[in-house]
């Protein structure tokens, strides 16, 4: 979306929470929208040691790897409570491309109190749609406010794939906690997460995404507290680790399935990314190497007067090959390791999904099993269970509509991003092979010039 104009489209109405609105193309998935080339230096992505930070230090973090899980069983009070409603608001059929909601994130400010540091946000909003007050909002967000959204998305929509954020933590030995890549590499990975959320057919029309995006900041404070309170959090925390160690009897074939995927999906997209960011950083340590080789030609050739043209050439076209070289890695931190690294973050995000899943058919398993046992309170029993039977198909439809959703728009992105590195790579050694080309053509036209010298 940088630099991108903004075009008012016809308003489709739908439903807060509901899929039947035009809020987002729905498709394949840059997400962010934003050009991947800035003109930046590259952020430095190698795997870095990790710290653990306190809750107060949440604005250090580069990328956030948030595993707690919410509520595993709450469902928005918007949700429908019958299957068949559920099946309408989360068929994701294929709709026209009308974008209504364009998102940037950008001018990071850094702000400095007598109890913390922290860095805040830019979060411009254009839309056309009827359900705004206003065509355009700009309002100012730190992490907090990102993590907060997260996760009440993640109450309100327990089985739907909500895009992830940033990791939560620094590297060490960074001279400065707020140095520019650093917030240049959060800003894009927060941009990225508000426009995946807007394209989703069913999260762009979240009550609480809505107020993120409008609210000011002493409205967010109050709107924030307006949750449940901490003893309800718990009681829900307690049922839902509960449900989780009693495990799923009835688990539906295709869950299996989908929990298969993503085991395996896990393995080798992390696997991926470790190797990827040991290329990037032997990569860089190459460039380092060739930086010092390059002179070194130059230097010898002060002292090597028959062969000073051959040393000088030399000495070019390796530093030809030095820049190169560098466009080579800074293409490689932002065509490919942005990407993986992001899907890393899904598997995780997947991982959470289907175990909350699993959870609710737990407490519908623990349900029908003590109706088998108990003579007393058999209407009471049967009652909660219809209940939970339409929890659980509710949570099943959901699953089911985001799942190939979602991987469609993985297979894109993982496409896109090979694409793009195979032709960076091509670009790369073909200008390194034009440049030693070069070199072989200068050194054959010296050799003729000898010859041609020593003809008496």
């Amino acid at each position: 979306m940088d630099g991108e104009s903004w075009v008012p489209q016809p308003f489709s109405p739908g439903p807060p929470g509901g899929a039947g609105g035009g809020g987002g193309s729905g498709g394949a998935g840059s997400g962010s929208g934003e050009s991947p080339r800035d003109g930046r230096s590259a952020a430095v992505l190698m795997q870095p040691e990790v710290l653990d930070l306190d809750e107060d230090e949440d604005d250090l973090e580069v990328f956030s790897k948030d595993a707690s899980l919410m509520d595993m069983n709450s469902f928005s009070p918007m949700m429908p409570t019958s299957p068949l409603s559920m099946i309408n608001q989360y068929k994701f059929e294929d709709e026209p491309d009308l974008k209504d909601l364009f998102i940037t994130v950008d001018d990071p400010e850094s702000h400095i109190t007598t109890i913390e540091t922290f860095i805040t946000y830019r979060v411009t909003t254009k839309t056309s749609r009827g359900e705004f007050d206003s065509s355009e909002f700009e309002v100012r967000r730190r992490y907090q406010d990102f993590l907060w959204l997260k996760g009440k998305l993640e109450e309100a929509h327990p089985t739907l794939i909500i895009p992830p954020l940033p990791e939560k933590f620094i590297m060490k030995g960074m001279v400065e906690r707020f140095n520019d890549d650093f917030i240049e590499t959060r800003r894009k990975a927060l941009h990225k997460f508000l426009n995946r959320i807007a394209d989703h057919p069913t999260l762009t029309f979240n009550e609480d995404f809505k107020v993120f995006l409008t609210a000011q900041a002493w409205e967010l404070s109050s709107h924030k507290k307006q949750g449940p309170g901490l003893l309800s959090r718990m009681g829900q925390t307690v049922r839902a680790v509960a449900s989780s160690v009693r495990g799923v009897k009835n688990r539906p074939d295709e869950f299996t399935e989908m929990n298969d995927y993503v085991g395996t999906f896990s393995h080798e997209i992390n696997l991926i990314d470790k190797i990827s960011h040991r290329i990037y950083k032997e990569e860089k340590e190459y460039l380092d190497e060739m930086r010092e080789y390059g002179p070194t030609y130059t230097w010898w050739s002060a002292s090597e007067e028959d062969l000073v043209d051959s040393l000088k050439v030399v000495a070019s076209c390796i530093d030809k090959c030095c820049k190169a070289t560098e466009r080579r890695i800074f293409d490689l931190s932002e065509t490919l390791l942005p990407v993986v690294h992001e899907y890393v973050l899904y598997s995780e995000i997947l991982m959470g999904v289907m175990k909350r899943r699993d959870q609710i058919q737990a407490e519908l398993d623990s349900k029908v099993e003590a109706l088998n046992y108990k003579k007393v309170e058999k209407e009471l029993l049967t009652e909660e269970i219809g209940k939970l039977e339409d929890k659980v198909e509710c949570a099943n439809n959901a699953l089911k509509a985001d799942w190939g959703r979602w991987k469609q728009n993985m297979q894109n992105d993982i496409k896109l991003a090979f694409t793009e590195m195979a032709e960076k790579n091509i670009s790369y050694y073909e200008q390194c092979l034009a440049t030693w080309e070069s070199f072989l053509t200068t050194q054959t036209d010296l050799r003729l010039e000898e010859i041609s010298e020593d003809k008496p």
